[in-house]
């Protein structure tokens, strides 16, 4: 799906962007040789550190047919999130539901709606903006809507950023403030329209920021601005 210029926001929109700009710098500082889990100022933890819920290290393979990572379909196909509380298997999920959609069963708001639905309900960390990006615009969803035009997604694997890993290896109760995980994903956007069933496709990458605290599903944080391999 292209990206879309960003939709205006406050102050309060700035700031989960400056969060979610805070997890892309694990990875960042990560590769300089550091392992703090970097948060915004003046933030406490909201709970006692626990172990991960998943080992990074058994989380980077890539999926096997026992690991299905489309979402759930449910109200004229629109993407619902799945109840898992494994942040790779989630992001394969998120990202199949981001690269799909089809102007000939729903409107643009629906999906915006329903992609709301898959974010952490803890407003700090959720970047909203970052997902609505990737939703054509109201004028470009309609023009395509008169071709019938729709994708589909197929994911090839999902893994934590090798940059990730190594942070969480050398400080492991780093993440256990916010919970959130980085999740590179790679697949194939297939995309077709009236007249053109075959249609194109092209090969789709992404890192996203996933939150998946013990005992509670994941969700997603937002997408990060570039990908991290």
């Amino acid at each position: 799906m292209d990206q879309h210029s960003p939709h205006p926001g406050g102050a309060s929109r700035v700031r989960r962007r400056a969060l979610l700009g805070t997890v892309v710098l694990v990875v960042l500082v990560a590769l300089a040789g550091l392992v703090a889990y970097l948060t915004r100022d003046g933030r406490s933890a909201s709970e006692a550190p626990a172990p991960p819920p998943r080992s990074p290290a058994a989380s980077s393979s890539p999926a096997t047919p026992s690991d299905p990572p489309t979402p759930d379909i449910r109200h004229r196909g629109l993407p619902v999130p799945p109840k898992t509380s494994d942040p790779v298997a989630y992001g394969k999920a998120a990202a199949a539901a981001l690269w799909s959609y089809d102007t000939r069963a729903y409107a643009q708001s629906e999906l915006r709606e329903a992609l709301r639905g898959w974010l952490t309900t803890e407003t700090r960390y959720a970047d909203p903006a970052s997902v609505e990006k990737v939703v054509p615009s109201p004028v470009l969803w309609k023009e395509m809507a008169d071709n019938g035009q729709f994708a589909t997604a197929e994911i090839n694997e999902g893994h934590f950023p090798n940059a990730f890993t190594r942070a969480l290896q050398e400080d492991p109760g780093a993440i256990t403030q916010a919970y959130v995980y980085a999740v590179t994903v790679s697949g194939k956007q297939s995309i077709a329209w009236k007249g053109s069933p075959a249609g194109g496709a092209e090969s789709r990458s992404a890192t996203l920021a996933v939150q998946c605290r013990p005992h509670h599903p994941c969700a997603l944080v937002g997408v990060m601005p570039s990908v991290a391999p």
